[in-house]
């Protein structure tokens, strides 16, 4: 579960960040988001092991900047659904790149002779694909509930909630369903 540790910028803003004081979470977000990475950097990790760290780096410095700027944006409310939209841009592309988000995290995970195994790389396209469809979903669940304006605090922290919690049981069983199909 170490490599959920990646998201405790998101989770953090999504608690912090209300609709009059997105800054404050912007900030939360990118102090946390620099110290995982400085911290990991001094760790020894690689670059593809923190995608999510350094696109929560990217992401924060930008939102922090807007939110100083225009506070009042009209953004504001939409702050739940730019993050699901930046997640999802950021899995997507990886995918794009033929790099998943997840590969770098699982190598560290398993042995350096199955690093270059086709099914090793599918096992992490199909795992980030899922944290995509996860990210996008929400991006535009949370973004019809939030433009009809609905104050749904319980249904958009359901949604949130979701677009976390169902790719990360997926992430954490799917491995070892692949592992048993192969066995067989």
């Amino acid at each position: 579960m170490r490599g959920l540790l990646g998201f405790l910028p998101w989770i953090v803003y999504a608690f912090v960040a209300t609709g009059d004081e997105w800054r404050w979470g912007a900030i939360t977000g990118l102090v946390i988001a620099v110290v995982l990475v400085v911290i990991d950097r001094r760790s020894g990790k690689a670059w593809d092991e923190m995608v999510i760290e350094s696109s929560a780096v990217v992401f924060f410095a930008c939102l922090t900047a807007l939110s100083l700027a225009d506070p009042h944006s009209p953004l504001t409310p939409y702050g739940p659904a730019l993050v699901n939209v930046w997640l999802a841009g950021t899995a997507w592309g990886s995918l794009a790149i033929r790099k998943p988000f997840t590969l770098g995290i699982a190598r560290t995970r398993a042995p350096r002779e199955v690093w270059d195994h086709p099914r090793f790389y599918r096992l992490n396209a199909v795992l980030t694909a899922v944290w995509a469809v996860a990210f996008t979903a929400a991006a535009i669940a949370l973004t019809l509930v939030l433009r009809a304006s609905l104050h749904a605090t319980a249904l958009v922290i359901a949604i949130k909630v979701l677009s976390f919690v169902v790719p990360a049981a997926f992430t954490a069983w799917y491995p070892g369903h692949v592992r048993r199909a192969y066995a067989e």
